[in-house]
C-alpha cells in the first residue's frame, strides 16, 4: 500500500481521509480482496496521524464490511464495492455520507416510532401521498432523491415534535446527496432490487398506519441499515 500523505482540506476530518484513501486503494486494485493491510502502527507511521484517528478508520471500514480483522493476523480487504459508487460520488465525500446515515439510523428510527403513536389523519394522508409518489417513480425507473427525501419528511412531521424534520432538513444536503448515490446504484442493479427499497418504504408507512410504533421503527431503522450497505455493495440484492 503506497505511503498515506494526508493533507486536510476545509473541514475535512483526518479520519475521513484516510478511509477515502484506502477506499480509493481498493477501487484502484492497488488492494485487491484478500490483500493485507499494513499494521495501525505501519500507518501512523506513514501518514503521521494518531493511532485513535487510524483506528476510527479501520473501525468503519469493518462496519461497512469493506474489511475484516482475522485475530493475531491482521485487516484484510473483504470486498471491493462497486464501480458505480465512485461514479456517483467523490471518494473524499463517502465517509461523511456513511456517518449522516449512521445518525438518521437513530434519528428517524424514533421519529417513525413516535409517528405510529401521534401521526394524525392528515399526516397520515401525506406519507401515503408520498409512498404513491415513491411507487411511480420507481415504475418508470428513476427516483429522484427529493421523492425519498420528502417521504422520509414526511414520517418525521407526523412525529410530533417539529425538531425531527427541522434537524433532517438541516442534513438535507448530505442527506440527498447519499439518495442519490444509492438510488443511483440500485438503478443499475435488478428491477428486484428497485422493488425491495420501495417494498422497505412500504413496511414502514403500513406500521405507522396501523399504530404499530415497534415495528415503525424497526422498519425504519432496516430500510436505512440496508441503505448503508447498499451504498459500500454493489452486489447486493442484484
Amino acid at each position: 500500500m503506497a505511503d498515506l500523505k494526508l493533507v486536510p482540506q476545509r473541514k475535512e476530518r483526518l479520519a475521513d481521509l484516510l478511509y477515502g484513501q484506502i477506499l480509493e486503494q481498493i477501487m484502484s486494485g492497488a488492494l485487491k480482496e484478500g490483500d493485507k493491510l499494513p499494521s495501525e502502527n505501519q500507518i501512523c507511521q506513514t501518514s503521521q496521524i494518531s493511532r485513535p484517528t487510524v483506528r476510527e478508520a479501520l473501525m468503519r471500514l469493518h462496519a461497512d464490511g469493506l474489511v475484516t480483522t482475522r485475530q493475531g493476523s491482521g485487516t484484510f480487504v473483504q470486498r471491493r464495492p462497486s464501480d458505480h459508487l465512485t461514479r456517483l460520488a467523490k471518494v473524499s465525500d463517502i465517509a461523511g455520507m456513511l456517518r449522516c446515515l449512521e445518525v438518521r439510523i437513530a434519528l428517524e428510527g424514533q421519529a417513525a416510532t413516535l409517528a405510529a403513536l401521534r401521526r394524525t389523519s392528515s399526516q397520515m394522508d401525506d406519507i401515503a401521498d408520498r409512498l404513491r409518489a415513491l411507487d411511480e417513480a420507481f415504475a418508470t425507473g428513476s427516483v429522484p432523491a427529493q421523492t425519498d427525501f420528502a417521504f422520509h419528511l414526511a414520517v418525521a412531521n407526523a412525529s410530533g415534535n417539529t425538531m425531527f424534520a427541522e434537524l433532517l432538513a438541516a442534513l438535507n444536503e448530505t442527506i440527498q446527496h447519499t439518495m442519490t448515490v444509492a438510488l443511483g446504484i440500485t438503478r443499475v442493479g435488478s428491477k428486484e432490487r428497485g422493488r425491495r427499497v420501495f417494498d422497505e418504504h412500504e413496511a414502514i408507512a403500513e406500521a405507522i398506519a396501523r399504530g404499530d410504533a415497534e415495528a415503525a421503527g424497526l422498519a425504519m431503522r432496516y430500510h436505512l441499515h440496508r441503505s448503508r450497505q447498499r451504498v459500500t455493495d454493489g452486489q447486493r440484492d442484484q
